[in-house]
């Protein structure tokens, strides 16, 4: 009798509970998509990749629309002005971000992506000037050399498998140069294919169920992350990058010997280290060791994965791969000799605008998401309670034919210079903005543009007769993050040099 009055007054709570919590967002009359009695409206996990998700839900007419993350109500923003108020004006109130991998995944919980204030800011202070124009150019001669060894391996694989396989070898492009710039490690993936560290991120790669499921709990439940033992990392990854983030450490003197100007994101830890230590403040290594393992990861898929989808759309899209290697021939002696500096790329027009419609179309994620510190008053309608979830709808936004006409249609001509400045502000945010925006930007985009330009110059690349479209790319679903869900190939047809 206790037993069943106990059920029973059980079912009698969850009732109630989930009784009210259906009506959050009702009973603050905004509009809201009805939530699934267990998921809420993540019932598109595993079956749909989030970018398309939130696509398909964006309504311009809503400037917000009400979600559950299982039982936790979350607001999804549509306007381009209630983005500017939460990633810049009022970025105060919103500096953390909602995703967390625990308090036991130190390598994954501390880097830069996950971490929150007050650590971020100090962090992002110390690491961002890595990323700036002075310290690019040292990185660039990086991205030329492996540039160049692409253009090789393109020759390689035509002629002894007749295709190559575009996000592989954009992968194994940009695991050598990210490896590099943030562990200082030199790898032969870029030619080979193959490199210890490669064979991290192929892991990296690979979206099994339980992986997914992993990631959902992170981005979306992180209370059960460290219930389930889950880890922004596999282990054999965090594992690989304590080994050779220290052998790095050790071949350069330690963190006892003087850092003059920063040659790398690794020096720049390494003084980090040193600053805490003089000031008796604790720097555990694990906690530089994620950042470095954050930055490989943020950046050699998003680019390798811009890079596919760009490749693909100038195949399927002749008549813009042509300017841009119109565009080329001006300087293509600097490129076919090495000497090409990143100003020069910088000054094609047809090259940058076609990378970032490209990141109009494929994002890398399709939404930002923020968590008000405060109540905070969104109109005159509506007020979120302080740890509410605010995602902006970046995807929606880019794909919205009144700010980009023909929205599924590519095309360059949107961010030609003269075009570009006609943009409706926040609408365009495959990197974030605002303080927190993201820190690697320049560095994959300067990365990408290099890659495409020793590309074009060396090859005309042509669509496969059998492929289909770009608008029938299939899209990773088991990621959150926009990636392809399949194997794209395009021909490379060497040039008359």
């Amino acid at each position: 009798m206790l037993l069943l009055a106990a059920i029973g007054l059980a079912l009698m709570w969850l009732y109630t509970k989930w009784h009210r919590t259906k009506k959050y967002w009702a009973d603050r009359n905004v509009p809201f998509i009805p939530p699934h009695p267990l998921l809420g409206n993540l019932t598109f996990l595993l079956k749909q990749n989030p970018g398309i998700f939130v696509r398909h839900i964006y309504n311009r007419d809503q400037p917000y629309v009400g979600l559950w993350w299982f039982w936790r109500p979350v607001l999804l923003v549509n306007t381009p002005e209630l983005a500017r108020r939460i990633l810049v004006k009022d970025c105060a109130v919103f500096k953390d971000r909602f995703l967390n991998s625990g308090k036991k995944d130190t390598l994954g919980g501390f880097n830069l992506f996950l971490v929150n204030d007050p650590f971020w800011s100090t962090v992002r202070k110390r690491l961002s000037p890595s990323f700036t124009g002075a310290k690019l150019k040292v990185f660039h001669k990086h991205f030329v050399a492996k540039a160049r060894e692409l253009v090789e391996r393109i020759k390689i694989e035509m002629e002894s498998n007749k295709r190559v396989n575009l996000r592989m070898m954009f992968t194994d492009y940009t695991t050598d140069v990210v490896g590099l710039s943030a562990f200082g490690v030199r790898g032969d993936a870029t030619l080979t294919g193959k490199s210890p560290l490669r064979d991290i991120t192929k892991g990296f790669m690979t979206f099994t169920y339980l992986r997914g499921l992993a990631w959902a709990c992170i981005f979306f439940i992180p209370e059960l992350v460290d219930v389930f033992g889950f880890s922004f990392f596999p282990n054999e990854a965090s594992n690989y990058f304590r080994k050779i983030y220290k052998q790095v450490v050790d071949e350069r003197g330690g963190y006892n010997v003087r850092i003059g100007e920063n040659k790398d994101f690794l020096d720049a830890l390494r003084k980090m280290k040193q600053d805490y230590d003089q000031n008796n403040e604790e720097m555990p290594e694990d906690i530089l060791i994620a950042q470095a393992a954050a930055i490989l990861q943020g950046g050699f898929d998003t680019t390798g994965s811009a890079l596919t989808f760009c490749t693909y759309e100038l195949a399927h899209s002749p008549q813009y791969q042509d300017k841009i290697y119109d565009e080329l021939l001006q300087i293509k002696d600097r490129i076919l000799n090495g000497d090409v500096d990143a100003e020069v790329l910088h000054e094609i027009k047809y090259l940058n605008a076609a990378l970032k419609e490209c990141f109009r179309k494929y994002l890398p994620m399709g939404w930002i998401d923020r968590v008000a510190s405060t109540d905070y008053r969104i109109d005159e309608n509506l007020t979120i309670k302080a740890g509410t979830p605010v995602y902006v709808n970046a995807g929606g936004m880019q794909y919205d034919p009144i700010y980009y006409p023909d929205p599924e249609k590519f095309d360059p001509d949107r961010f030609l210079p003269e075009n570009e400045k006609k943009h409706t502000p926040f609408t365009y945010l495959p990197f974030g903005e605002g303080p927190r925006f993201c820190i690697g930007k320049r560095f994959g985009v300067q990365n990408a543009i290099c890659a495409l330009a020793h590309i074009i110059i060396n090859y005309k690349i042509v669509a496969k007769p059998d492929s289909h479209l770009p608008r029938d790319i299939v899209i990773e679903k088991k990621s959150l993050f926009y990636m392809p869900g399949e194997t794209l190939y395009v021909d490379f047809v060497p040039r008359d040099l």
